[in-house]
């Protein structure tokens, strides 16, 4: 592990939202997230597992501290900077899927390359047939023309997934991907994440509440109340 590249890093980062007092979600958070490492964040409701989520993906911005990404300061950045820096390393994928009711599971992956200003491909044809490539990586490619409704919730988060590797992100961020699964379906979407990080040496954090979850990956950081009391490889990983 010490071997390998550090690719985010956050130094006593704290978050506090104001309303009608301060309360602060997160207090002096030190982690280093390694590059094609596999780390689940764990932690009881209310602990700041998904705020803390939120801002090593850029959605957010801490009220003190730095947050690197491939060591650029996120922190400096301008709000246009940090979208740009967001949608080229970053794919996430979220508990209730997110899918678009009406489109096919082709066109729901699709979608982001829609608003991709600049296309690498050189045509339509091209770009769908990496689409369809995606979504047989996922599993997917029998179920194609299929839309939301008709996919089970495995297939419906294996539609998540996809979509979140169209623009070929160097991390996934999952916020609960389980939490809405069976047990069984749910240790499915984990073995397809250790398939991606081997196959195309994405870095994956994860946030669960459930250890069984946790056991699965490659490290587990612990939050409580806003600080995280333990940092461990799963010894089994």
């Amino acid at each position: 592990m010490n071997k390998k590249e550090i690719l985010i890093e956050l130094n006593q980062v704290c978050k506090t939202y104001y309303k009608n007092i301060a309360i602060q979600v997160l207090k002096g958070i030190n982690l280093s997230i390694y590059d094609n490492e596999f780390l689940c964040i764990m932690g009881p409701s209310g602990s700041g597992k998904t705020t803390l989520l939120s801002l090593i993906g850029c959605l957010d911005k801490p009220t003190s501290g730095k947050i690197f990404v491939d060591k650029v300061d996120t922190t400096q950045l301008s709000d246009d900077s940090l979208a740009l820096l967001r949608n080229k390393k970053f794919g996430f994928i979220f508990q209730n899927f997110n899918l678009i009711p009406y489109l096919d599971v082709l066109h729901n992956v699709w979608l982001p390359l829609w608003y991709t200003k600049t296309s690498v491909f050189s045509s339509e044809k091209e770009e769908k047939e990496y689409v369809v490539e995606i979504i047989k990586k996922v599993g997917l490619g029998h179920r194609i023309g299929h839309k939301p409704t008709e996919l089970s919730g495995g297939e419906q988060q294996r539609v998540a997934i996809a979509r979140a590797l169209i623009n070929k992100p160097k991390v996934l961020l999952a916020d609960e991907p389980t939490g809405n699964l069976d047990t069984k379906t749910g240790s499915t979407i984990i073995e397809l994440f250790h398939k991606l990080k081997q196959e195309d040496k994405i870095t994956i954090v994860l946030v669960t509440h459930n250890p069984a979850i946790g056991k699965q990956t490659q490290r587990v950081v612990l939050l409580q109340d806003g600080e995280i009391v333990s940092d461990n490889s799963v010894s089994n990983s």
